[in-house]
């Protein structure tokens, strides 16, 4: 049987998430069909299936993907960083930006979570945690270290992220601020909430 127009394996998969993510993002995951999918990819329905067990799964990978990326590159941003204060500067920097290029994925990693299963959301929990604790490690070492003056670390990386993840809610890049000045005014207000000397 000839394979359906469009449906091809070095493109279809990619196409397929793609087309998820934004659908997800834009109608909320319980309202989007596989159909729908489908459609915005250009191939019948049954093709998706090559590519995902159900849309379930499509989510899970999607999120699971999102996390798995996002501590990759961070890795790499804070390669060669000695100082807590030099780590807490780039993890500020590169929250920011990483998650300002990703809104998509952002968006439904926080609105879809409700959406997966019991096993899967402790999945992606676990891989948010570990984020978390990227942040929280580097605010423990700088209390350690005299660097930071703050009172409990876990509830200050908290509170940081949650500051940071504001930014995507309102910064547009033809606005009055640049994105450098933005992380730059986000900086100083982190700075000062853990007691960090300029």
């Amino acid at each position: 049987m000839a394979r359906t127009q469009g449906s091809h394996a070095l493109t279809t998969g990619p196409k397929l998430r793609e087309a998820a993510l934004r659908l997800f993002a834009q109608k909320g995951y319980a309202a989007v069909s596989m159909r729908q999918i489908a459609a915005e990819v250009g191939v019948q329905v049954g093709a998706l299936y090559n590519y995902t067990e159900d849309k379930q799964s499509l989510l899970f990978d999607l999120l699971q993907s999102h996390m798995q990326d996002l501590m990759a590159a961070w890795q790499v941003a804070q390669a060669g960083l000695m100082t807590p204060s030099q780590r807490l500067e780039a993890f500020t920097r590169f929250h920011i930006r990483y998650h300002l290029t990703r809104t998509d994925a952002v968006f439904i990693s926080y609105m879809e979570l409700r959406n997966l299963t019991p096993e899967n959301f402790a999945k992606i929990e676990t891989l948010r945690r570990a984020y978390e604790a990227q942040l929280q490690s580097i605010l423990t070492e700088g209390q350690a270290s005299g660097d930071f003056d703050l009172h409990d670390s876990k509830i200050t990386a908290l509170a940081v992220i949650a500051m940071l993840n504001g930014v995507l809610t309102w910064f547009r890049s033809d606005g009055r601020l640049s994105l450098d000045r933005v992380e730059g005014i986000y900086w100083d207000m982190v700075r000062r909430a853990v007691g960090c000397a300029p």
